[in-house]
């Protein structure tokens, strides 16, 4: 039985980066044949596991695939048999946006939860799932210009939330 996403993101890390089996399990301060199994989806990674191969191998669809398997999958998506060329994904970016948007001006938000019409919650839900959409999209933009042009993924996330924290959004 398959376990999560996070296997097949880091067997497509190592297939990018070159490392081997042994490699990741030697960041990750396991054996090869556990990363093996994680690969193969027989095994769940640990905590540790994920956190040592998401911190070194710094790749933004392991980022999404553990925070996946932290959530049970409540969580972007990698869309694997999407176009993932940088124009493409700028593009679709941009198309789920402006849907997000157009779905965003529609709804009743004005008006408490015990006020609205079976349609209105509708065009809530599906105000929501465009949300979602334009989330993946932004995403998969962010890791695929992060692996491109060589940003860190983790770093740009550290980033913005040091300009949140200065923008008193956060502690």
């Amino acid at each position: 039985m398959a376990i999560g996403q996070f296997g097949p993101a880091l067997e497509e890390v190592l297939k990018r980066t070159g490392d081997t089996r042994g490699k990741a399990g030697a960041v990750a301060h396991v054996d090869a044949t556990l990363i093996g199994k994680i690969v193969n989806g027989t095994r769940k990674p640990s905590k540790e596991v994920i956190r040592a191969a998401t911190e070194h191998y710094d790749d933004g669809q392991l980022f999404l695939a553990a925070a996946a398997e932290a959530t049970g999958g409540a969580f972007v998506p990698w869309l694997n048999l999407a176009d993932l060329h940088k124009s493409s994904t700028t593009l679709k970016t941009i198309e789920e946006m402006e849907e997000a948007e157009a779905a965003l001006q529609v709804i009743p938000i004005t008006k408490r939860p015990d006020q609205l019409t079976q349609k209105e919650r509708q065009q809530i839900q599906v105000s929501i799932m465009e949300q979602i959409e334009a989330v993946t999209a932004l995403m998969h933009n962010i890791v695929i210009l992060c692996r491109e042009y060589g940003f860190s993924f983790s770093g740009m996330f550290r980033e913005h939330a040091t300009e949140m924290k200065l923008k008193k959004y956060m502690k």
